[in-house]
């Protein structure tokens, strides 16, 4: 699939709920595509092909990015590291270097930035 084509399906597999978590705020829920297993598996395929050899592990930001994180680092077959708050997740936190992108979004961006690893 495409680029554009994997951002539309994303797109049609969003669901907007209004004023959650609190009045005025418009929450992007993508749990339809998680219970779509042709599209889980097509975004997970799609961003393991975009990156593959690329990366020597798939970083997850909090709980929604531990799903789509570990399933792309299966579809890599990589690693998978999941990154929250320290005191979150059982193991000693450790503070690294990272570099972050919000890659393929036209307004990408990359920068270092230093985050707090637990569970490694």
């Amino acid at each position: 699939m495409s680029d554009e084509q994997i951002r539309q399906l994303v797109l049609d597999h969003l669901r907007d709920i209004p004023d959650f978590p609190k009045p005025g705020v418009l929450f992007k829920d993508f749990t339809p595509l998680l219970a779509d297993g042709d599209a889980l598996r097509a975004v997970a395929d799609h961003l393991a092909q975009r990156y593959a050899g690329r990366v020597d592990a798939v970083v997850g930001i909090e709980a929604r990015g531990f799903i789509l994180g570990a399933a792309t680092a299966y579809a890599m077959g990589v690693g998978f590291v999941p990154v929250r708050k320290a005191g979150k997740l059982p193991g000693r936190p450790t503070k690294r270097p990272t570099r972050w992108s919000t890659a393929p979004r036209p307004w990408r961006s990359t920068s270092m930035r230093s985050s707090r690893v637990s569970g490694c």
